[in-house]
């Protein structure tokens, strides 16, 4: 009670908020044994609205949790976009994705309380991260004695408990000005945390930003939306497909169909003006004059409900934040650092995508398994991310926006084929493949055209200043793996018992890097010589390079220990020999771990052959390497590609790790 003295708890890590990106953080601490904890002041999960799709990139991220399958059997799919003009005659369908691009064939749409709900039941499984509703922060510092010190709890957040539903201001689909202040707020129990770190995941509106004086920069455009979720009553054949309809004279409506019969339409309100400020006032809008705007649209078919699910109205922002962090201790992800439109899907998995890449980076820190360095790389890998997904929403809110041609003299519209040319132009990175992280100190730079790079300023700096060199890497090995990008994904079979997989199916999120090892063709007696070679060297390295022995197993979420055996990286062979001319034990003992109590583990060594049910995947042409020599392949816990060398330069894989692990001469400081 507020009478009562503060009670206090320490805790790794705390998080403000429990969206998207907040959830997806506490994920990636649950995974890594991390004590962490995450606070929101509404009540347990949103029931309508708010972001419903998710990209192919999306779900093979929850896959790596484990989580996939529910969400892919109870969303609705999108394989398909047709497209209309002004007359409401379909001009064409085209795909929603890029074919081959990712073993999920398409993006799929549900609705955020219900991933919310099983990214929170997963959460709740381990017994490391506590999730906590009806919970604001008061205030927050940070101790600067101590700021440097990765090691000491020195950020104290005040938290207070509040009262359960009061701050529920989403009942007409109207968002609070965030100006607006609750009256009488409620003054329930009252506590003091000590964090090391601290992770803003609280929305647009961000109050952990707000304390840290931060701002985001950009503009807000004149382009006005309504939003409506609905069972529609209506005739028009494409009702259940995404697709757009521009109309000459009324604006553009996209439809978006959900799960449960639901479709969500996206309405541009052409008839509401701004005022002189460039503000629109939203309270002159009802669920009624968007549905009116939208059967104009429409025309001539016709449109209803009769149940409404949500709704909303928005103008489009496009801004980012000017800082991601405070010193590497307080840090800014989600909707917090980057506003856009809805229309294009990013939202929620850009958001995902920001606290991934950042969640195994301070796992590893407070592990001490690598030096807080690592924790400068967030902004400079998120921030170019951010800036290419508001150039991508400023170009997609433009072609949405923009009426029709009328004919082909007409300068300021826009015609089919250009909608269409600007769709498919934007597939790769709206299927969330487009993110590419720059050489630095977690990927190396490609040094076969001999220059040297330098890790941008923020992330390695010296003493003097001076940027580190960044790691020196062959991408020519593998012509078709791309450094800092997402490691693509082929169908291999286990040499042990011919089942078939999607290599990234065997990649699970655990903080752990891990490292391909291409044998190539093993057949050879030279070629498994330099095998064996490679294996023993890496055995020399086990103090720079620890590798993880442990099994991948999900019960061992009930026992985070369990799993965490050490080592920083899990080791995983594909060959391209005949599985009938090798025989397993012909490995070196390295790539076939043994465990006193679980025995061989048989799910670490692939071949790239045709299986017996599900054909060829041609992993090797798929990757771009040579089948007979193969090469190694670092991959980063988010799993994008960090490096690439041949089997005899573990050397070089030894020098790209010591840049940022903690060697034993090394004392756990900023």
């Amino acid at each position: 009670m507020a009478d009562e003295p503060n009670k206090e708890s320490e805790v790794d890590v705390l998080i403000i908020g429990a969206g998207p990106a907040g959830l997806m953080a506490a994920l990636c601490m649950a995974r890594c044994g991390i004590k962490a904890r995450v606070v929101d002041k509404r009540d347990a999960g949103v029931r309508a609205g708010q972001a419903d799709g998710l990209q192919c990139r999306t779900l093979e991220i929850l896959e790596s949790f484990g989580i996939v399958d529910r969400i892919w059997k109870e969303s609705c799919h999108m394989p398909e976009n047709p497209d209309g003009d002004g007359l409401i005659h379909r001009s064409s369908r085209i795909p929603n994705t890029i074919k081959g691009l990712s073993r999920f064939p398409c993006g799929v749409l549900l609705a955020q309380h219900r991933i919310e709900a099983i990214l929170i039941e997963e959460i709740n499984q381990y017994p490391t991260v506590h999730i906590h509703h009806n919970v604001e922060p008061v205030s927050i510092d940070i101790d600067s004695s101590n700021v440097r010190d990765h090691s000491s709890h020195a950020i104290k957040i005040k938290l207070r408990q509040v009262e359960r539903g009061h701050l529920d201001h989403l009942t007409n689909g109207v968002k609070s000005s965030p100006a607006q202040k609750l009256e009488h707020p409620c003054q329930g129990d009252q506590e003091t945390v000590h964090a090391r770190y601290v992770i803003g995941c609280d929305g647009a509106h961000s109050w952990t930003r707000a304390q840290l004086g931060f701002c985001m920069e950009g503009e807000q455009t004149e382009y006005l939306w309504g939003v409506l979720d609905i069972i529609p009553l209506t005739d028009f054949p494409d009702i259940r497909s995404r697709c757009a309809i521009h109309s000459a004279e009324s604006g553009t409506i996209m439809v978006i169909p959900r799960e449960d019969g639901l479709v969500r339409i996206y309405c541009q309100l052409s008839t509401v003006a701004p005022g002189d400020d460039g503000r629109f006032d939203r309270s002159r809008i009802t669920p009624e004059s968007i549905l009116e705007a939208a059967q104009r649209i429409i025309k001539p078919y016709k449109l209803d409900y009769k149940h409404r699910d949500w709704w909303t109205v928005y103008q489009i922002g496009q801004r980012v934040g000017n800082h991601f962090s405070a010193q590497e201790r307080i840090f800014l992800a989600g909707d917090a650092i980057h506003t856009h439109s809805p229309k294009a899907g990013q939202g929620m998995n850009v958001s995902f995508q920001d606290t991934y890449n950042l969640g195994w980076k301070i796992a590893m820190a407070v592990k001490g398994i690598a030096r807080p360095s690592i924790l400068k790389t967030y902004e400079t890998e998120r921030r170019g991310v951010a800036q290419e997904l508001i150039a991508f929403d400023q170009e997609y809110s433009r072609v949405w926006s923009s009426r029709p041609k009328k004919e082909i003299t007409d300068q300021d519209g826009i015609s089919i084929a250009d909608f269409e040319r600007a769709f498919l132009q934007q597939q790769l990175f709206s299927s969330g493949f487009g993110v590419h992280y720059g050489p630095g100190l977690l990927t190396a730079h490609d040094s076969s055209n001999g220059r040297i790079a330098k890790c941008p300023a923020a992330e390695g700096t010296t003493a003097t200043g001076e940027g580190k060199d960044v790691a020196s890497s062959h991408q020519p090995l593998a012509t078709r793996t791309v450094l800092g990008e997402r490691f693509p994904s082929f169908r291999v079979i286990n040499h042990c018992d011919a089942r078939s997989w999607h290599l990234g199916e065997r990649i699970k999120s655990d903080r752990l890097f891990h490292i391909v090892l291409f044998a190539g063709d093993v057949s050879q007696p030279n070629q498994m010589d330099r095998v064996r070679r490679f294996a023993s060297e890496m055995t020399t390295k086990a103090a720079t390079i620890p590798l993880h022995r442990g099994r991948v197993l999900f019960e061992s979420r009930y026992n985070p220990s369990s799993q965490d055996r050490g080592g920083v990286a899990r080791l995983l062979t594909v060959h391209s020999a005949p599985r009938r001319c090798v025989e397993i034990h012909e490995f070196p003992p390295l790539l076939l771990p043994y465990d006193e109590e679980l025995g061989y583990d048989y799910n670490c060594i692939f071949v790239d052959e045709e299986s017996y049910y599900q054909g060829h995947g041609h992993a090797y042409d798929g990757y771009g390497v040579d089948p007979t020599r193969g090469c190694v392949v670092v991959m980063r816990p988010d799993q994008h590609v960090a490096w690439i060398g041949e089997l005899e330069d573990v050397s070089g894989l030894e020098a790209y790790f010591s840049r940022f692990l903690v060697q034993p001469s090394d004392q756990l400081c900023g």
